[in-house]
């Protein structure tokens, strides 16, 4: 046997020893296998906590188990080491320290996540999001928010009810499959400290479904309690009911891009955005103060709906290559963009930026690198030439210059 059998066959008995001992835990995130070995001074039964909050995404014994994770360094109290088979990198690892047990659970919840959506990015697409999903049809609805503004609480509630799908990260394959990520619960805590990982078995949430699919995609907008509020028959005020409505496309693509983990990465991130949103019958927001209240106001939601016709269109991005003269002007490189009525939805890198007014129509323009002037001329050939018009498009194309829309050849 050479020495890099010997090597293996070691560490897979090691790593067996370990699993054995509870010394080790292993995990399915969307699909990547990790593994996950403590600290000396994570006790018996801080380790049992975790195996009970993650049990859902526990590792089904995959034939192919990541690497060995290291023996965690301790140069703080509490310490982790995390190993996962990386399609990317042929093997990942990582290490965790952390003053506090708590602190070190919250920074391995975020580690897996972060390393699971790289390991997805460009394959799956991914909503910051939780979700959850019909018990009897599979069907998902994703509530879309940022970070602190509702998602675990409004998972919590709903997920009495509907299969817990996630309160992180709904995954979507090209075939409108769902990936589940029934990760613990980020609860929190006093301000200040680390939010406490509670499994879903720890609430009562309801299992996943067998084949989850993406149903809905709605928006949370969580208000105060008292704004709104409505006087009861009783003389007192009460939080004013939720509030469902659609959102116009355009304005549901400024609010999902920044909240969709990777979307850059997707081939055509913005079409194939509007493709899937044109699929669930376009996006919802919906205005509520009371978690409470979100069972009842989104179960029309889960019902199958007709596909929306399609209100975009493909734009061009193409530029010329070469350098731009001086002072010339010329579109950046762009990895997608959708015109949307009269606007026109621009992804430069990460970032989406909206066009309107004359702003289509410079894009439009400068596929080829052109003259200020040239340029002011062909706009009053499309928009017409009030007073100031020439100014007005100066000032258009420095606004776009300095969004990184457009860029200007040096001088």
């Amino acid at each position: 046997m050479s020495g890099g059998n010997i090597q293996m066959a070691w560490d897979s008995r090691h790593f067996e020893e370990l699993l054995g001992a509870g010394n080790l835990l292993c995990l399915d995130v969307l699909g990547t296998q990790f593994a996950v070995r403590w600290g000396r001074s994570v006790t018996e039964e801080q380790q049992h906590s975790m195996r009970k909050a993650w049990a859902r995404c526990a590792s089904g014994g995959a034939p192919s188990l990541p690497p060995l994770p290291k023996e965690p360094p301790e140069s703080l109290p509490f310490s982790a080491s995390v190993s996962y088979l990386s399609m990317t990198y042929g093997g990942g690892t990582f290490a965790l320290q952390a003053a506090s047990f708590e602190e070190l659970a919250e920074n391995l919840t975020s580690r897996l996540t972060v390393a699971a959506i790289l390991e997805n990015a460009g394959e799956l697409m991914m909503l910051h999001a939780c979700g959850v999903a019909s018990l009897e049809t599979g069907a998902v609805v994703a509530l879309v928010a940022k970070s602190g503004t509702g998602k675990t609480t409004a998972a919590s509630v709903l997920a009495g009810k509907y299969g817990y799908i996630s309160d992180e990260t709904i995954a979507i394959g090209p075939d409108a499959s769902v990936v589940p990520y029934p990760k613990p619960l980020s609860v929190k805590q006093e301000p200040g400290t680390p939010k406490r990982q509670v499994g879903p078995d720890e609430l009562g949430l309801q299992p996943a479904p067998a084949k989850p699919y993406i149903q809905s995609i709605v928006l949370l907008d969580r208000v105060d309690a008292d704004q709104g509020a409505e006087l009861g028959p009783d003389g007192q005020y009460r939080p004013a009911a939720p509030v469902l409505r659609q959102l116009p496309l355009a304005d549901a693509l400024l609010a999902l891009v920044p909240d969709s983990s990777s979307q850059a990465e997707i081939d055509e991130p913005l079409q194939s955005l509007c493709r899937l949103i044109d699929s669930v019958g376009g996006v919802w927001q919906v205005t509520y103060s009371e978690a409470a209240d979100l069972p009842q106001a989104l179960e029309p939601l889960f019902r199958k709906r007709r596909r929306s016709k399609p209100e975009w269109a493909a734009a061009g991005i193409e530029a010329e290559p070469g350098s731009i003269p001086g002072g010339w002007i010329r579109r950046a490189a762009a990895k997608d963009a959708v015109s949307v009525g009269d606007d026109l939805l621009v992804m430069l890198d990460t970032e989406i930026v909206r066009l309107s007014g004359i702003g289509p129509a410079i894009w439009e323009a400068t596929a080829s690198a052109v003259p200020l002037e040239h340029l002011a001329n062909e706009m009053g050939s499309v928009h017409g030439r009030p007073e100031g018009y020439r100014a007005a498009v100066a000032a258009a194309v420095g606004q776009l210059i300095a969004k990184s829309v457009l860029e200007q050849g040096g001088e």
